[in-house]
This record gives C-alpha cells, sequence and structure tokens, in this order.
C-alpha cells in the first residue's frame, strides 16, 4: 500500500487539505465597514464541511487500494470537490473592496496537482495489471 506512488500523491494531498483549513485563501479590507479581515476555511461552514470531508475522503481512498476503479472514481470526485472550494474561496472574495490572495492559496492548486497525479497512479497501475493478466 504505502510502496505504491499514488498512495504517496494522496497523502501529501490529504496534508494539504488539512493545512488549508487553518492557513488563510484571502486578506483584505471588507467592503461594508473598512476592517482588515482574511477568508479561512472556518469562517464558511459550507467550505469547512467540504474541506474536512475532502480531506477524509482522501486518507479513505488510500486504504481502498484492492479496488482501482473505486479509487479511480474518488479521485476523480475529490478533483470536483477541491474546484467547487476554490470556487467557494473566490465568490467570499467579493466581499472585500480591496485586497489578494495570499500565498497559502496556492495549496489548493497543489492539492489538484497531487490528486492528479495520485490518478495517474491509479491508471498506470491499473494498465500494468491488465497487462500482466494478459500474460497468463
Amino acid at each position: 500500500m504505502i510502496q505504491r506512488v499514488q498512495t504517496l500523491w494522496m497523502i501529501l494531498a490529504a496534508i494539504a487539505v488539512f493545512l488549508t483549513i487553518q492557513f488563510s485563501f484571502y486578506s483584505g479590507t471588507l467592503a461594508l465597514d473598512n476592517t482588515y479581515q482574511t477568508v479561512t476555511a472556518t469562517d464558511n461552514f459550507l467550505i469547512l464541511i467540504l474541506t474536512s470531508a475532502l480531506g477524509t475522503g482522501i486518507i479513505i481512498n488510500i486504504f481502498l487500494f484492492k479496488t482501482r476503479s473505486i479509487q479511480m472514481r474518488i479521485i476523480i470526485a475529490a478533483i470536483l470537490v477541491e474546484c467547487l472550494i476554490i470556487f467557494m474561496y473566490i465568490r467570499e472574495t467579493h466581499k472585500f473592496s480591496a485586497g489578494n490572495f495570499n500565498l497559502w492559496a496556492a495549496l489548493h492548486l497543489l492539492i489538484i496537482i497531487f490528486l492528479i497525479f495520485a490518478a495517474k497512479g491509479i491508471y498506470n497501475d491499473s494498465k500494468l495489471i491488465k497487462e500482466s493478466n494478459r500474460l497468463r
């Protein structure tokens, strides 16, 4: 299980997901009262739930190594959920009159990249199993 490269990519993605809960995505001044605020996952309940579910789903997916087709479906669903989380963060930034994206916002792009690499590893693993079954 741990010797497979996609497991390492999924572990990195899960670590990055749980880091995004604490670190801010965007910071700036609010349009309503001109106070300096940061946008984190703990500010919005739906983003917090989706982020926690995403991290938990990725960790559970590590242990589904015997069913590669289900593992691939969960990875694709995780990529879509991460895209939804990014969309929700960007929607939250419209409340600000001025501000900028923090360096920690790059973690969201890294999560997608890690999940794509994990999907590629699962595909290569599945292809290797099919070729070895054909040789028997």
